[in-house]
């Protein structure tokens, strides 16, 4: 794991802010970028107009520096800003048809921090005249070591990384400091051509070169020809997702409008914005959504466009694309810490984060509210209600008959098992008994900050949401009633390393009593140990306890599972940009549910110490929650003649209980009087 430990010197060379009009030969401070740091320090994404992170040269291995001096300026630390010996070599080799430079580091330098003052492009005498004017004007000023410093901090890398910091954490997943003597070689590579010199894409081509360095390293008196046989023998290494600990542009992106809202110049670079991101769940997610959307497009008779790696777009700001699209959400259900959030499949083709900016109908994983108004209205989970055709008035005189996905009912059921089995017409029964304005008021209370429209329909998902918060308010069901709200950033510190912002946990008032709250849970477990969640089982085992509710909207287009651990809050999302059925049949069961599983499954197979430190049941009964065993198909309490697959365990909240499990105080004194 990358944990990013950077010195950022306060200032290069004079001491003339960027921006200012300023002489050619002036060294002034380059943008820098403000780091975005996950959980366990690792970087997971920067912030700036340019990406880098100026280092002192002190900090650097001497080879390193040497490096760019072998192969850009061998007469570096003899000439005065401008190598006549080489100008007058190029020459020579001009008149003989072979074509090269002969400019030095200075003026390098002079041209690439000043463009609209020495513009490189510019093939003149003039300009040529100017730029060197300005750099032996520079070495009068400045000595080799500040001006060498200045330069490695300025030249660009490719992909918009630039300066030796950043290429070195890009490319080889380190600090500049911890570079090898064959890491330092294959950047000095790359001034030449960064976009033809790429460590990941032309990793031969680099080789090549960067053994030619070390050739001239040696020659020039920097290394021993054991050194460069030595570090031309090792292998070229790249890290993977460009240095980052995870992929997390999405997640970058609400970082950086939060820290901006704040009042928070992120922007302007040299900042460190630490989050609550967990890079393997991070991780996780991004692959399971991957896998389980591939696998969807590559079934026989998809009927939709299939997502292309190469098909790109031009812009891509907040594009809609037509192909499947997906989010995942992840959060530490006691804090709110948003530990995954991916808003898509590819950011490079669409930046739309659909957690945070999506508005979908969230389908019948929005049942879990309804039904715990339901159990707050003293409504218990083995009441039978009827699975059967219903006719509403609504009040403009049209008619709304629900019907389930399945297209069939199954007559009485009790409350439990219609959830398992997400019966729509109990779920609109319910919301008609206990009124949609007081379902839309738990729903506020729990945290969804989107409109519930007092429609019966809504009972059953049909009001849109923002999928982040539908996510987190099942906070509330992990929390025994109490929900949080999402929290990305813990604190940001300025360029000196002073708390500039902080985020304390933002816990809401209670919505729910306790109680209530575990009851609908244990409910929401049998979803997915026999109900419409059950796909969650090939993936984790029963020693993890799940609880979580599936939805899919009446056509189809839109499918998610949403779902709680004792450690976890997540939920999954799957759908087009424009709402069009997925596939006949699909379904949150089928489609979102296995991406939930795969995260979560490797999430705890990487984490095994979470499992093992659990000293007792993490979700055990509340004070006030009675239980006892009930036939599973009548509702009533279990006899001798109950079948044992029917008999199950049913809790209550206390008071609501059948009269059988009632205590009775005057059985206290059944066997002798109470001695104090």
């Amino acid at each position: 794991m990358l944990v990013v430990s950077l010195f950022v010197p306060a200032l290069i060379g004079a001491q003339q802010p960027a921006g200012a009009d300023a002489a050619a030969w002036t060294i002034v401070p380059m943008p820098q970028a403000s780091l975005v740091l996950a959980r366990d320090g690792s970087l997971i994404g920067e912030i700036g107009k340019e990406i880098r992170t100026s280092v002192s040269i002190k900090t650097l291995p001497k080879y390193l520096p040497q490096a760019f001096v072998a192969v850009e300026d061998h007469r570096f630390y003899q000439h005065d800003g401008v190598d006549v010996v080489g100008i007058a070599g190029a020459l020579k080799d001009n008149i003989f048809g072979e074509r090269r430079g002969a400019s030095t580091i200075t003026q390098q330098l002079v041209g690439n921090m000043h463009p609209t003052l020495i513009d490189r492009t510019d093939r003149s005498l003039g300009r040529k005249l100017n730029e060197q004017a300005a750099a032996r004007e520079m070495e009068k000023h400045y000595n080799k070591s500040q001006i060498l410093e200045a330069y490695l901090n300025q030249i660009p890398f490719g992909h918009g990384w630039y300066g030796v910091e950043s290429a070195a954490r890009h490319y080889f997943g380190k600090s500049a400091s911890k570079l090898t003597l064959a890491e330092a070689a294959s950047l000095a590579a790359m001034p030449k051509g960064p976009a033809l010199y790429d460590p990941v894409r032309y990793p031969d081509r680099v080789v090549n070169r960067r053994n030619v360095v070390l050739s001239l390293m040696a020659d020039q008196g920097f290394i021993t020809q054991a050194q460069a046989a030595a570090a031309k023998a090792s292998r070229l290494t790249t890290t993977p997702n460009g240095g980052y600990s995870a992929y997390s542009p999405w997640f970058v992106d609400v970082v950086r409008v939060q820290a901006t809202r704040a009042g928070i110049p992120v922007g302007v670079g040299g900042y460190r914005i630490y989050t609550s991101l967990d890079p393997d769940l991070q991780n996780a997610a991004t692959s399971a959504l991957a896998e389980e959307t591939k696998a969807l497009e590559a079934q026989s008779g998809y009927p939709h466009p299939r997502y292309s790696a190469a098909a790109k777009s031009a812009s891509n700001a907040n594009r809609m694309t037509d192909y499947l699209q997906g989010m995942v959400v992840a959060l530490d259900p006691t804090s709110g810490d948003v530990r995954a959030l991916v808003g898509g499949r590819d950011y490079n083709d669409s930046q739309f984060d659909r957690a945070v900016d999506g508005m979908r109908q969230p389908g019948s994983s929005f049942k879990p509210i309804v039904y715990a108004l339901a159990i707050a209205d003293s409504i218990t989970p083995n009441a039978i209600f009827a699975d059967t055709a219903v006719t509403i008035n609504l009040p403009n005189g049209k008619t709304y008959s629900p019907e389930n996905s399945d297209g069939e009912y199954l007559g009485p059921l009790t409350l439990r098992e219609a959830l398992a089995k997400s019966r729509n017409v109990v779920a609109v029964e319910l919301g008609q008994k206990l009124g949609m304005d007081s379902v839309a008021d738990l729903a506020r209370r729990m945290g969804l900050t989107s409109k519930v429209a007092p429609y019966p329909s809504s009972a059953i998902g049909a009001s849109v949401v923002q999928p982040l918060d539908l996510v987190a308010t099942y906070t509330t069901f992990a929390n025994l009633g109490t929900p949080v709200e999402p929290r990305f950033i813990y604190r940001i510190e300025d360029p000196n390393r002073k708390v500039v912002l902080t985020r304390e946990v933002t816990a809401l008032a209670p919505a729910l009593d306790s109680k209530v709250t575990y009851v609908v849970r244990d409910m929401m477990r049998d979803v997915v140990e026999r109900g419409t969640a059950s796909s969650i089982r090939r993936y984790l085992p029963a020693s993890i306890p799940v609880a979580g509710k599936t939805g899919t909207t009446n056509d189809n287009s839109d499918v998610w599972f949403v779902g709680l651990t004792p450690e976890l809050v997540a939920g999954v999302w799957l759908g087009f940009d424009k709402p069009v059925t997925i596939t006949p049949g699909a379904a949150g069961g089928s489609l979102a549910a296995p991406v939930w599983g795969k995260m979560v499954a490797r999430y705890y197979a990487a984490h095994p110490e979470i499992l093992t430190s659990r000293s007792m049941d993490p979700w055990a009964p509340p004070v006030g929650v009675i239980y006892g065993d009930v036939d599973r198909m009548t509702g009533e309490l279990a006899n001798d003649q109950t079948p044992a697959d029917r008999r199950y365990t049913e809790y209550f909240v206390e008071g609501t209980e059948p009269a059988p499990l009632r205590a009775d105080p005057w059985k206290l004194f059944g066997s002798g009087p109470i001695i104090f």
